[in-house]
């Protein structure tokens, strides 16, 4: 199985020995950050430092001139990414002989949240996430297809993976974050991150809702979740039983073809921007509902707009299932253009032990992933992993 690793371009830049240490783990690829969002990183193997604070969200490479005097528009990059940062790694890497794809974080951006408050989704409470930009927005859904296209197709990359381009909620690791007093679940976690910004308003009025009710409803239904008289989880049957079947429908049917409509604008975009045989892949999660980083995506719908996706599958494999079977159908029922490669499966595991992956059962992880569907490996994260972690990698990948 073909397999990438995930790496910043701080983690390459200025590190000689960078490109063929991860060449060496046996990875054909890197998966290369060129748009991302604020973080706080280890490197430690770099030789000038080994903590790097992103401070806000950026583009990786100088942002171009078609973004002036546009709102909202993408972020410098500063000291920690300076100049061409990606282009710099990308080359470095590609020296090394590692084909370089991009990874490109869409809709999770704090800075602009900060900056354009008008701009995050709001929740039944009026309460604002600004790490999370509304994707039903048309000034929002117009900046997040461009940048998809920008950061996507850069000088070196041969393809692309698009992470979070579909909704943000609630659920989002922030600085000291104290929101897990309450169990809201699944269900409760859906109701936190419906959106009540105008646009939103707008979308459930087209489908039957006045908003202000519905924001009474979710505030209502989640009211014996907050006193801890009632759990909130059961999947899409407890956001109905919340909320009422109806209802809960007629919100869901909004988020889906809004997240359905971007999805399809921004990998058009992609394609054409990008060269012949450019492949585009979108981090997913196959209930789509589910907010996130993965975003939430019907299996069919996807496979037949994109080249493939990459899942999650650190907690287990089972994510997979739904994308292998809307692929096997899709070839079935030639529902795919015949110009396209078989879809791309790419099973995405957490291979740092201190961020909860398990490296040392990566080919047995990696093999019962290929039994389900999986036609590559995602390997998170080469720069943040420990010699030790590294050297498991380096030996699954042997095995593999």
């Amino acid at each position: 199985m073909k397999a990438s690793a995930f790496v910043y371009p701080w983690d390459v830049n200025g590190d000689p020995q960078a490109p063929t240490r991860i060449a060496g783990l046996g990875a054909a690829q890197a998966t290369l950050a060129s748009a991302y969002h604020s973080t706080r990183a280890l490197t430690p193997r770099h030789p000038r430092h080994r903590v790097v604070t992103a401070e806000h969200a950026a583009v990786l490479y100088p942002p171009g001139a078609h973004w002036a005097g546009r709102t909202p528009h993408p972020y410098p990059s500063g000291a920690w990414a300076p100049g061409d940062a990606f282009g710099e790694a990308a080359a470095a890497l590609a020296d090394a002989g590692l084909e370089v794809h991009t990874w490109v974080v869409l809709a999770h951006n704090s800075r602009l949240g900060a900056d354009h408050p008008d701009t995050s989704v709001v929740n039944a409470y009026g309460d604002r996430y600004p790490w999370a930009p509304c994707i039903a927005q048309p000034a929002t859904r117009a900046y997040l297809t461009d940048l998809a296209a920008e950061a996507a197709v850069r000088p070196g990359a041969s393809g692309t993976e698009l992470e979070s381009l579909g909704w943000y909620g609630l659920a989002h690791l922030h600085a000291h974050d104290k929101t897990a007093g309450v169990g809201l679940g699944d269900a409760g976690q859906y109701l936190m991150s419906l959106c009540f910004c105008p646009s939103c308003r707008e979308g459930y009025g087209a489908r039957g809702l006045d908003a202000g009710e519905l924001a009474a409803a979710v505030r209502a239904a989640l009211e014996p979740v907050w006193r801890g008289a009632a759990p909130s989880d059961g999947g899409w049957t407890g956001v109905g039983k919340l909320l009422g079947e109806e209802t809960a429908a007629a919100t869901r049917a909004w988020r889906d073809a809004t997240a359905r409509t971007l999805q399809e604008a921004a990998v058009r975009a992609v394609r054409d921007a990008a060269p012949e045989g450019f492949r585009v892949l979108l981090h997913a999660d196959p209930v789509s509902y589910h907010c996130g980083a993965n975003a939430g995506v019907d299996p069919a719908h996807i496979l037949s707009v994109a080249d493939g996706v990459v899942v999650p599958c650190t907690g287990g494999p089972a994510l997979l299932t739904p994308f292998a079977q809307a692929a096997r159908a899709a070839q079935a029922t030639r529902d795919v253009p015949e110009s396209r490669p078989d879809a791309v499966l790419a099973a995405n595991f957490t291979v740092v032990s201190g961020m909860g992956g398990s490296p040392g059962t990566l080919a047995a992880d990696a093999a019962e992933a290929r039994r389900l569907g999986a036609t590559e490996l995602r390997l998170y994260h080469a720069g943040l992993a420990s010699d030790d972690d590294l050297e498991a990698v380096r030996s699954a990948l042997t095995a593999l």
